[in-house]
Formats: C-alpha cells, sequence, structure tokens
C-alpha cells in the first residue's frame, strides 16, 4: 500500500526573480514568513533572508510580500534599493551587532526582529515620524507588540520600552554615519533625533545588606554545593551573575591571583583582569577540590548539574537565589537578587576613586554607578552632618 503524500505547504511568489523575487510561506505553528535576497547597501551585496510575519492570514502575507516586493524593486536610476527598516536592521546586524557582548547580541535580535515587525520591513526609513515613535511606545507598553516568543501579551514598563527605543536609536545613528558604495550616507537625519524616551521615575534597586549576605552564605549549601562558591565569588568579585557563570578554570590564576573576564562574554564586551582576593580563591580552591578538577583546564568553573558540558543558565541561578533566601528566612524583595551584590560593593566602597571601581566591578562609565549602584548610607550622611563646618564671611582686599 502505498504511503499517502503530505500536503504541501503553502507559499506563493510574487515579483521578478533576480531582481525583487518574494516568497512568502506557511511554517504551521511558527507562522507565515517571507524569502528574499536583499541588497546591503553598505556593501552592494545580495544575502537572502527571512522575515517573520507572525500568525497572520494569508491574505495579509500576500499584500506584505508584494509591498516588499515593490520597497526592493531597482529603479531605473540608482542600482541601490530605497533605504528599508528591514534591509537598515540586516545591514546593522550583520555589521555592529556582532562586535557587542553575548546577551547584548541577543538583545538586538529580540529587538530589532520585533521592531522589523512592528514599522514593517518593507517601509522606507525615511517615511518613519512622530506617530511611529508614540505608536511603539504605546503598543509596546500594552504587550501588543512583544518578541517573537513571548506568546502572551504582558504589559511592558518603561526601562524595557528605554532599552528597546535606545537600541533604535543607535541603529538610525549608525545609519547617518555609513555610506554606500556610491558615497552616499545610507540615511541624512535620523527621523527620531530629539525624542524623548521614556523611562522609570523610582526605578527599583534594592540593595542587599552585609548581614543578609551571611544569611544567604549560611543557607546556600542546602539549595546546592555550587551555590556557596557562587555567592562568595559573586561578592568578592561585583561581576554581573551572567560573567560569573561562564567562567573557566583557565581564566583563574591562583599563582598571581587574578581573575580574567572575557570580552566574549561580558555584557559590555570589554576583556580585562581584575585581582582576586582571599575570600575567592578560597572558595575557587575549595570547590576544584570537591569536583577534582584540574584548575588549568578549559572546563566550566561552574558546570550545569548532569551537564559538565555546559555552564550553569541564568534561569538556574536565578531560581537558585530565590531558594536561597527562603532557607534563610529572608523577605522576597522584587528586584532583589544577584545585581543587588554589586550595588552593595559600590555602596560600601565610595571611598575608592571610581576609575578603579570601573576596573574592579567592569563598569564603562563611572556615571552608572553613580547614577544606578551607589546607595544613600545613613552613617556615612550621619558622620557628613557631624562634620560640618561652618562658612563665615571674608573682607575682600580695599
Amino acid at each position: 500500500m502505498a504511503t499517502p503524500r503530505k500536503p504541501r505547504a503553502w507559499s506563493w511568489t510574487t515579483g521578478e526573480k533576480g531582481k525583487n523575487r518574494v516568497r512568502a510561506y506557511d511554517r504551521g505553528s511558527r507562522g507565515i514568513f517571507l524569502d528574499t535576497f536583499v541588497h546591503d547597501p553598505v556593501t552592494g551585496t545580495a544575502t537572502r533572508k527571512r522575515f517573520s510575519l507572525g500568525c497572520v492570514d494569508r491574505a495579509t502575507a500576500k499584500r506584505k510580500a508584494e509591498e516588499l516586493a515593490a520597497a526592493l524593486r531597482v529603479n531605473g536610476r540608482s542600482e541601490a534599493p530605497t533605504l528599508t527598516v528591514g534591509l537598515l536592521f540586516d545591514s546593522y546586524e550583520e555589521h555592529v551587532t556582532p562586535t557587542k557582548g553575548a546577551s547584548t547580541r541577543k538583545h538586538d535580535g529580540r529587538a530589532l526582529e520585533m521592531m522589523r515587525r512592528f514599522f514593517g520591513a518593507h517601509r522606507p526609513v525615511a517615511n518613519l515620524d512622530r506617530r511611529d515613535w508614540d505608536g511603539f511606545i504605546r503598543d509596546r507598553q500594552a504587550g501588543r507588540v512583544r518578541p517573537a516568543g513571548v506568546k502572551a501579551p504582558r504589559s511592558v514598563k518603561s526601562r524595557g520600552v528605554e532599552q528597546d527605543l535606545r537600541l533604535l536609536l543607535a541603529v538610525l545613528n549608525w545609519a547617518t554615519l555609513v555610506r554606500d558604495p556610491a558615497g552616499k550616507r545610507l540615511l541624512a537625519e535620523n527621523p527620531f533625533k530629539g525624542f524623548m524616551v521614556p523611562h522609570e521615575e523610582n526605578p527599583r534597586r534594592p540593595i542587599l545588606t552585609h548581614d543578609e549576605f551571611e544569611k544567604l552564605l549560611g543557607a546556600a549549601s542546602s539549595v546546592s554545593p555550587m551555590m556557596q562558591t557562587l555567592l562568595v565569588v559573586s561578592n568578592a568579585t561585583v561581576h554581573r551573575i551572567n560573567s560569573i557563570r561562564l567562567l573557566r578554570w583557565s581564566d583563574i590564576d591562583f599563582q598571581a591571583n587574578t581573575i580574567r573576564w572575557r570580552g566574549d562574554q561580558d555584557k559590555i564586551g570589554h576583556e580585562h583582569v581584575t585581582p582576586m582576593v582571599e575570600a575567592a580563591r578560597t572558595a575557587l580552591l575549595k570547590e576544584r577540590r570537591r569536583r577534582a578538577t584540574i584548575g588549568t583546564d578549559d572546563t566550566w568553573v561552574f558546570p550545569a548539574p548532569g551537564n559538565p558540558g555546559q555552564p550553569i543558565s541564568r534561569h538556574l541561578a536565578r531560581d537558585w537565589w530565590e531558594r536561597t533566601e527562603k532557607a534563610a528566612g529572608i523577605s522576597r524583595v522584587q528586584g532583589r537578587g544577584w545585581h543587588s551584590l554589586r550595588r552593595k560593593f559600590a555602596t560600601e566602597l565610595k571611598g575608592a576613586s571610581l576609575k578603579d571601581l570601573c576596573a574592579l566591578g567592569g563598569w564603562k562609565d563611572h556615571n552608572t554607578i553613580l547614577k544606578c549602584y551607589q546607595q544613600p548610607d545613613p552613617l556615612a550622611m550621619r558622620l557628613a552632618l557631624e562634620s560640618r563646618g561652618t562658612l563665615r564671611s571674608v573682607e575682600g582686599p580695599d
């Protein structure tokens, strides 16, 4: 008996082959996609690209395919197509995004794909205006526009919208500095220049006290043998948890007492070396002995349970933190997690120079420390008031 053939997936094609051919096709639960060859206005080369339309109907997909084909159609006066949102985003992801850290690259991919859907890949960049800016803010905050992996609508705070818009402004500003093969700037001006970016008026930045840290440390071993080491290293090195979980034993130099932080695993792509204090050195040596790990090889310092070939995930690190808080009897505070140790560090070392603080914690700009990390200290404020002098008038020269 012959095996029945599976029904062919729906597809529809428009445009001229070799110039502006666009194919729309159905991927079932993944939605409908557009497939075409996109000409990069920076290099003049053509690359095959795929755009997600999400779960739209076929009539909408046909219309979007025709609009994209029209935008890609080469006119009789120029070899380069009109700079569209899709063309610009693709070029930015090819030339700029790879130079960023891993987490920032992921945000670029998610945010640009989402904004490509909202503005429309076929939309000429020069035609964007205030209505598009305000519409994105409104729909993003309401959850009507969201990353492809987020199924249900959910409201987004101003901080999340700000991150997306900062990226959008960076892409548009980049386009005003880059030239095409003919020497013409990709974009004459940023259409969103000068527009106000929403921001949190009172963002949550809770700090972890030393007493709370000691309680966490005492309860850590009940959650995982690695959790105690993770806490000590995080408190002693004050680096982001994403950088700490990606440490390899080859990054730890026990003779020089230093730790190397790789640029490709850093949020801002900053490779640097910091001194290792005794608390971190002792905890790491203990962890190495516990697992009988050779300290000079390239294995993970914090491997995933059951899969030593991978580091622990950021989701597991967050879960361990919350479970350790519960085991230590510390009440849950929204916004307090691994980052609260960075705030603790920045506040405890207010007396150190900002340049040294930036180098120790991997911060790029000292203004970030002042704005987001250092917290008011009641004891320091009281001492400042008690040491206050008296200003007396001084007579000037006749």
